[in-house]
């Protein structure tokens, strides 16, 4: 099961920590949050404890109306079932009630200065994608004309060349050699690079370069939506390819089917203008136009009208 750090969160979302920073390595396993409105009325028996605790605005006008005791009694209770994290929002003044339990149990209490609504929002997106299945692949991750394409292929038969051609020509790189790739939902994969090879590409023959650094932020891209992908091979004359692109392959990843083409490398051919060119393609299909279908359309039409002067 995949999981992260409480203290992931705390860097990402620039959230105080407020109390009970022994806790801070508290392992986070669960998508959903929870505000526990009615365990603080009582009602422990749907307390879902493996989730992150929203504390708004309702739960902190709740909590005064209670007695004392009442108070302390509930407030323990909550912290009993070592939850990940309890998050206020509002930038509320923590309850003294809840910094005592959060030291006696070490489980942190965290500070935003946002609204609720907001604050979960943040929250449920950046745990959807830390918390996502997730699978490596090999390969080029660029963003081509706003086209997020998976550029694979053996090693060594230039990949990251083409990938620094489009780079040169003002795409966007996401990532070189390997890629993270993520399904946000059915039918949405995203891809980023590991946090090591962020910015950096390798080219044979010069080494590590820093893109960024060489040709400014506007070519980096921190993750993109994986919508083509392309193998790049070695072109034999015994081999058949797809010459008109009617017929439409695709590759599942995760639970996702994604549009795949191969492109055959000879020499002289220019493999940065034919990605372009097939990411420029794959747009106008999702535009609703298909070139290749219009291409027998207009074919089909030809034939028809010269069989109509034959007769």
């Amino acid at each position: 099961m995949n999981n992260i750090k409480v203290q992931n969160l705390v860097k990402e979302l620039n959230l105080d920590v407020i109390a009970g920073e022994g806790g801070l390595n508290r392992k986070i396993t669960s998508k959903m949050l929870s505000r526990p409105g009615l365990e603080l009325a009582g009602l422990f028996d749907f307390y879902e404890e493996d989730r992150i605790q929203i504390i708004g605005s309702k739960e902190v006008t709740f909590f005064y109306w209670l007695n004392e005791e009442d108070q302390n009694k509930r407030i323990e209770m909550l912290f009993k079932n070592k939850v990940p994290a309890f998050i206020f929002s509002n930038n509320f003044d923590v309850p003294e009630v809840f910094k005592v339990n959060a030291e006696k149990y070490q489980i942190p209490i965290l500070l935003s200065k946002k609204h609720t609504s907001t604050l979960m929002n943040d929250i449920i997106s950046y745990l959807a994608e830390e918390l996502a299945e997730m699978v490596n692949m090999h390969g080029v991750l660029v963003d081509v004309h706003g086209v997020g394409v998976l550029i694979r292929g053996r090693s060594g038969i230039g990949k990251s060349e083409a990938a620094l051609e489009l780079v040169k020509r003002g795409h966007k790189l996401i990532s070189d050699d390997n890629v993270l790739i993520y399904e946000k939902e059915i039918g949405t994969l995203v891809g980023k690079a590991p946090k090591l090879l962020e910015k950096f590409m390798e080219i044979r023959g010069i080494g590590i370069i820093n893109v960024v650094q060489m040709f400014g932020a506007s070519v980096y891209r921190h993750k993109k939506r994986v919508t083509l992908i392309i193998d790049l091979e070695l072109a034999e004359d015994s081999k058949d390819y797809d010459r008109i692109g009617v017929d439409e392959e695709k590759i599942k990843i995760l639970n996702t089917d994604v549009p795949y083409i191969k492109i055959p490398i000879r020499p002289g051919r220019n493999m940065a203008s034919l990605i372009e060119v097939a990411a420029i393609n794959r747009r106008l299909r999702y535009m609703g136009y298909n070139s290749a279908q219009e291409f027998l359309d207009n074919l089909t039409e030809v034939i028809d009208n010269d069989s109509d002067d034959e007769i």
